[in-house]
């Protein structure tokens, strides 16, 4: 009975726990979460594809397929996951299970399934107000595509790529500075642009291509739907050429491999200062960019810090705060929600491993990207630099009217910064912790969080005790003592009377 009644009284104070306002999701790309999949080590969905299927050879297929990735749809939408980024989906060579192995730019890969089962898969994520993005492979094809063979094509080629990358040893590279090899690729784009409803394409090794073929490709793509998101991924490039790339194309957004290791670096290790990831953002003036931790091609974040002995939790929660409450957009690898571990390149593309995981790392990654889908001050605000204190920082997003505040405290103590730009008489009401800050004497407002945690706040008018509440929950509670009170009573009253007969 007891217990029932504490189970009553739980259920009924939750109804006056504030809800977190729900705001219209932006469209704009820049305030995306993306969720990279490599198809073919994601879930295997459809067990009749059988083909070239052998889970013990790390080189060949192991059955993830475009069924798998729908039967998942609805678990990434509940992790916050607004667009999916697909690994390369076109007809590829034997074991060419990474998709960069090309042989025909206009089939999909049948390992995978059909060209139907895509469009399905499409058409599933639209209705759940996500968008798919495929890997488009500008500059190989594979070592034996027919167009190597055919004699007019003979000037198409430069060869086998000066790479040690695995994905790109069985490939020539094409030479697009030959008009014809380049209105071969962009013909190839345009298919898959207006044939199939997808919204965009990832540009791997981008910046092996050149320059003004990237401007015309891009245009061309742009001036045929310009809502299509056109992503650029760099490897080799500099900060400065990876600007110029974007100053001079029509690429929407790129990625900074500079700050992604930095994101990496600085969460893999307590104590470790935060604002080296923001001196980074401020150096290189980064605007149009995504951020990402984790990739396919390299040891896994999780692995890292685990070797510093640190907690998957508290190392996920501090990174993944960061990535989704700083400006631009966020690129999650899959398996990151579990976390995935993987020491190598081999090891990060397994099959994820779904039956495994952390319950409450799951949990908070769906609060945090439910903070940045829910806030526009998150997604889009201005971004202002408050204070930082050894491994503690603060910063400022306001957009409109919304004013919010981040705190990471990555130090292995408890630490605190004073904000003395915020008016008086208003009041810091954390989303995450359900901290309070409000003006102390000094007229400061004074942020503070235990080691190795955060807290996003919302800045509000001082509403001071809430009495009515308060009397509310005293009364409640009165009566709960009360009715524990007669309930023993009752109970001594039939065991006297039990004893006495």
């Amino acid at each position: 009975m007891i217990k029932k009644i504490s189970m009553g009284l739980a259920a009924f104070i939750s109804m006056f726990i504030i809800q977190v306002p729900a705001h219209a999701q932006d469209q704009d790309i820049h305030n995306e979460i993306f969720y990279q999949i490599l198809v073919d080590r994601f879930n295997n969905g459809d067990t009749e594809i059988q083909g070239e299927i052998d889970i013990d050879d790390l080189y060949n297929y192991h059955g993830g397929d475009f069924q798998g990735i729908i039967n998942k749809l609805d678990d990434l939408k509940d992790l916050g996951i607004t667009t999916i980024s697909l690994s390369p989906i076109m007809e590829n060579k034997e074991k060419g299970y990474h998709g960069f192995w090309i042989t025909d730019f206009y089939q999909v890969n049948p390992q995978f399934g059909t060209m139907e089962d895509f469009e399905r898969l499409v058409s599933e994520a639209h209705q759940r107000d996500m968008k798919i993005v495929i890997d488009f492979v500008l500059n190989y094809t594979a070592d034996t595509s027919p167009l190597t063979e055919e004699p007019d094509k003979e000037d198409w080629w430069l060869g086998a790529p000066a790479s040690d990358d695995e994905h790109l040893s069985e490939t020539v590279q094409l030479d697009l500075t030959n008009p014809d090899a380049a209105d071969y690729i962009l013909d190839a784009a345009m298919y898959w642009e207006s044939e199939t409803d997808i919204d965009g394409f990832k540009l791997p090794d981008l910046d092996a291509a050149p320059e003004a073929f990237i401007k015309d490709f891009t245009a061309a793509l742009k001036e045929n739907r310009p809502d299509f998101y056109l992503i650029g991924d760099i490897t080799e490039a500099t900060m400065d050429e990876a600007e110029n790339l974007l100053e001079n194309t029509s690429l929407d957004i790129i990625n900074y491999p500079e700050l992604n290791q930095e994101l990496s670096e600085t969460f893999a290790e307590s104590d470790n200062d935060v604002s080296a990831i923001y001196d980074t953002w401020k150096e290189q003036g980064l605007t149009d960019f995504y951020k990402q931790i984790d990739g396919f091609g390299q040891e896994r974040f999780t692995n890292i810090f685990s070797e510093n002995q640190r907690n998957a939790l508290t190392a996920w929660t501090l990174a993944l705060t960061y990535m989704y409450t700083t400006p631009g957009a966020t690129m999650i690898t899959q398996g990151t929600e579990l976390p995935m571990y993987g020491g190598d390149a081999e090891e990060s593309q397994r099959l994820v491993p779904f039956n495994s995981g952390d319950d409450d790392l799951k949990e908070f990654h769906k609060r945090i990207a439910s903070l940045h889908n829910e806030f526009p001050a998150l997604r889009f605000g201005d971004f202002e630099y408050v204070g930082s204190d050894g491994s503690m920082l603060v910063f400022r997003r306001s957009y409109q009217d919304e004013v919010m505040y981040a705190a990471i405290n990555n130090g292995s103590e408890s630490a605190y910064i004073d904000v003395d730009n915020i008016e008086s008489g208003m009041q810091l009401k954390g989303i995450l912790e359900d901290n309070l800050v409000r003006e102390n004497k000094e007229g400061n407002y004074r942020i503070g969080i235990p080691r190795e945690s955060v807290e996003v706040y919302i800045l509000e008018e001082d509403k001071g005790f809430n009495w009515l509440f308060i009397g509310f929950m005293v009364s409640v509670l009165a009566l709960f003592v009360i009715a524990v009170i007669l309930l023993k009573r009752k109970q001594k009253i039939r065991e006297r009377q039990e004893s006495g007969k």
